[in-house]
């Protein structure tokens, strides 16, 4: 597992090398490489810290979670914007995602609640809480405006809720209450700009050189590559600045234009080993609280792997998810393996 996700940053390290050298400016490249090793360093240290110490302390996780929400407050005022999202604290040339480390928050948190609750799931008031433990940094991430982050929360806490056995009429009422939730944030709550890439994301030929623009360069990107690729920083698309963040959120086309088909099976074979230790490892449990955590890793890291190959390929709207250990930012690389070293713990002990 570690090895398969420390080759997945490798493959991120190289496309993000290819589309530094467009410019000549390789600072994302290097703090990449230090947000590598800083990653690696904290996997190490969370695999020798025991786990039950912190499933053992309720008062700890509420804490973490509630520094998050404030982190995620404070965006609102202090938050350094990039295209539009005010989702990061900027210090130095450093900028800090709290969006990633929400995320372990929350994981931590719904075990716990959940774990201790299992044999309660009928009751209503459960899911409402846990809910609002939900819905608190959902909001705040809704204001930055950043719903790809948000749509990840909703999709952990959904994934819980099945996993812990949630009644059927429950699960049909999240579904109405969601429904009616969309139709408000359509009218009250997304920005015309955010409108247009789901309209251009039905209607292909809506704005091709508008909203529909990054598909439609992804698309050529990924299918430019072919079988073999064009090798590596050869890209076009990427290399003539076609492709739009060809580090972050389209990553994977430009993946797909240097490697072609067989780096992308050898980039989903690596996920594939990743999710499949995972998976094995949560069944291995009988307890609820290990059980739980994993599966939440496992329902982020799949939640954003879809959503963010179905933008490159214009299955899904760009609604800006990052490819996990792949694309550049170091808060994300840095929390997936903190989640890493917390599942060796887990394993080991």
């Amino acid at each position: 597992m570690i090895g398969a996700a420390c080759l997945l940053t490798v493959f991120g390290l190289l496309s993000i090398y290819s589309s530094s050298s467009r410019g000549n400016d390789f600072l994302n490249f290097k703090k990449q490489i230090v947000f590598f090793v800083i990653g690696f360093i904290l996997m190490l240290v969370f695999s020798y810290i025991d786990w039950r110490e912190i499933r053992d302390n309720p008062y700890l996780i509420l804490i973490f979670y509630f520094i998050c929400v404030l982190a995620l407050a404070g965006l609102i005022i202090l938050g350094h914007k990039i295209r539009g999202i005010s989702g990061w604290y900027k210090i130095g040339f450093i900028t800090i995602d709290p969006i990633e480390y929400m995320k372990i928050s929350l994981m931590l948190l719904l075990a716990k609640y959940f774990s201790n609750r299992h044999i309660e799931m009928y009751r209503l008031k459960h899911i409402l809480l846990s809910g609002i433990y939900v819905a608190i940094p959902v909001v705040l991430i809704i204001l930055q405006p950043n719903i790809g982050s948000a749509f990840t929360l909703v999709a952990l806490w959904l994934g819980i809720l099945i996993i812990s056995k949630i009644k059927f009429r429950h699960l049909v009422a999240l579904t109405l209450c969601a429904l009616i939730i969309l139709t408000v944030g359509w009218f009250f709550i997304l920005r015309p700009y955010q409108k247009q890439r789901i309209i251009s994301f039905v209607i292909p030929q809506f704005e091709p050189l508008g909203a529909g623009w990054n598909q439609n360069q992804s698309k050529i990107a990924i299918g430019s590559g072919g079988v073999f690729g064009l090798g590596f920083n050869n890209g076009s698309q990427n290399r003539y600045g076609f492709l739009p963040e060809p580090h972050t959120d389209f990553i994977f086309s430009a993946i797909s234009e240097e490697y072609g088909f067989i780096g992308i099976c050898v980039l989903f074979l690596l996920y594939l080993i990743i999710l499949w230790r995972m998976f094995k490892i949560a069944l291995s449990f009988h307890s609820n609280f290990p059980r739980m955590f994993v599966s939440g890793i496992i329902i982020v890291l799949f939640t954003q792997f879809f959503i963010n190959i179905g933008m490159n390929l214009g299955l899904l709207p760009v609604i800006g998810i990052s490819l996990p250990f792949v694309s550049y930012g170091g808060s994300g690389l840095i929390s997936f393996f903190v989640s890493l070293g917390i599942i060796q713990s887990i394993k080991v002990q």
